[in-house]
């Protein structure tokens, strides 16, 4: 017997039926509660903007006024660097815990489950957002090798959590979201790309946001990233890589720049990770037992490599990376590993700092060599885009974030597949070296909730786990 067409219940029906097209737009203009939360979100979200272009203006300056100390006296960062650093470290621990490290792993922390409203404080908040400008502004004034886009993400995540008392009640946002969109909000501001915030909630930070919000707290990251773009101007954050087009003469070196740089982009994950939670060695109990003369031997020693490499290695590697990015240095003998171990020290410091924009210069130095050894042909732009590409990607095994940040620095849209291609190669091969490094430092700094227990006397391996909290 044929079955009849409609089987569905009146229930059913109704649900599939079409909406009521004066009904949703009465319902939706007239909910005062939707409206406010709509403004108070987007208003904070110009304000997280504005705090990554303040922090953008005074960590300029700070790179600035270390410059100018170099050219006075060459010989000046032997002595200001190691006291910068270990000045920092000791304001860092006593006034600023979570401050510590890049940022990112105390916002991921902050969207635990188990942390309470109580004590989100101790990793998100107006007053970290202020001292984090402060300490990683002091960082790149003492010459230390750490980059300022983590940081902006705690920076505009602790702006963005403050509109949760502004909200209205049983307004459909979460305290969650917020903090999402304000870390976000950070790396499009940061970077200048909207975009690459987007990618970064969706890659990284994301556990789960309401359908209903997702458009309203996306249109705050690229609101925010927008307010860099008006102040900076629609400008690259790096300059511009001019590429030729690509054969298949790029094929082999390109494919040994993402290799090389997933290999080694793992091994650095890996030894920033085993640094900062620590061990039984002898280098992390002293670091656990002496945290301010440990940092201060760390700055010593990059100090005594900047003045090796003449200033190559001081600092982010913003001018640096720029310069090689418009094809107008050539690099020092030895830059790339002694980028490697000057930003290793400086994270292994405990001197707030992030470390993308390291990240991209090393990654940009592995491409420049390779290409000079697979010889002038082969187009030097075209690896150092891989290069930075492949690097980011593996450190912070987040390829796609990694590949829309260079993208917007190619003039061109010729190696979007061949950038893709290696950040989705280098973050698989950094997989079988590390664990994501932001989950893991994450995970850490929830042993700073006041309900976990205390570790046992003489595991120095866990006491230099929880002391490294402070600088993850």
């Amino acid at each position: 017997m044929t079955p009849p067409l409609d089987t569905a219940s009146p229930s059913s029906r109704h649900a599939e039926a079409e909406p009521d097209i004066l009904a949703s737009m009465r319902e939706d203009l007239t909910d005062w509660r939707q409206w406010m939360a709509r403004a108070v979100v987007l208003l904070y979200a110009v304000l997280a903007g504005l705090a990554v272009v303040l922090f953008t203006w005074v960590s300029d300056g700070a790179i600035d006024g270390f410059d100018h100390l170099r050219r006075w006296s060459p010989w000046a960062p032997l002595v200001w660097t190691p006291c910068c650093t270990a000045l920092l470290v000791w304001l860092t621990r006593r006034f600023a815990p979570g401050a510590a490290g890049s940022g990112i792993p105390q916002v991921m922390a902050a969207l635990a489950p188990q942390v309470t409203p109580e004590h989100r404080g101790l990793f998100v908040s107006l007053r970290l957002s202020a001292e984090k400008l402060l300490l990683v502004s002091g960082g790149l004034l003492g010459g230390l090798a750490i980059g300022r886009e983590g940081p902006s993400v705690q920076i505009a995540a602790g702006v963005m959590q403050h509109a949760q008392r502004w909200l209205p009640q049983r307004s459909p946002l979460h305290h969650d979201g917020l903090l999402v969109a304000g870390g976000a909000a950070g790396i499009a501001a940061a970077f200048n790309a909207p975009l690459a915030g987007v990618m970064f909630a969706i890659e990284e930070m994301t556990r789960k946001i309401e359908q209903r919000t997702s458009g309203l707290l996306i249109a705050a990251i690229v609101l925010a990233g927008l307010v860099a773009v008006s102040v900076f101007g629609n400008a690259s954050y790096f300059g511009r890589l001019r590429v030729e087009p690509l054969t298949w003469a790029h094929l082999w070196p390109g494919l040994l720049t993402a290799v090389a740089c997933g290999l080694m982009g793992g091994v650095f994950s890996r030894l920033l990770q085993r640094s900062l939670l620590g061990g039984q060695d002898r280098f992390s109990r002293w670091r656990a037992r002496y945290p301010v003369r440990f940092a201060f031997a760390c700055g010593l020693v990059i100090a005594v490599m900047g003045w090796v490499s003449h200033g190559a290695t001081d600092g982010s590697g913003y001018s640096y990376t720029r310069r090689l990015v418009e094809g107008e240095l050539d690099l020092p003998v030895l830059y790339v590993t002694l980028r490697i171990v000057a930003t290793w020290l400086a994270v292994w410091s405990g001197v707030p700092g992030g470390i993308f924009a390291p990240s991209l210069a090393i990654g940009a130095g592995i491409g420049s060599d390779i290409a000079q050894l697979a010889g002038p042909d082969q187009g030097a732009a075209v690896m150092i885009a891989i290069g930075m590409t492949a690097f980011l990607a593996a450190v912070t095994q987040a390829p796609i974030t990694a590949f829309i940040i260079v993208m917007e620095m190619v003039d061109g849209h010729a190696m979007v597949l061949s950038l893709m291609a290696a950040a989705l190669l280098a973050s698989l091969m950094s997989r079988w070296i590390s664990v994501p490094i932001y989950h893991r430092l994450a995970q850490a700094q929830l042993r700073r909730l006041p309900d976990q227990p205390a570790p046992t006397p003489g595991a120095a391996a866990t006491s230099a786990s929880s002391s490294a909290t402070n600088a993850s």
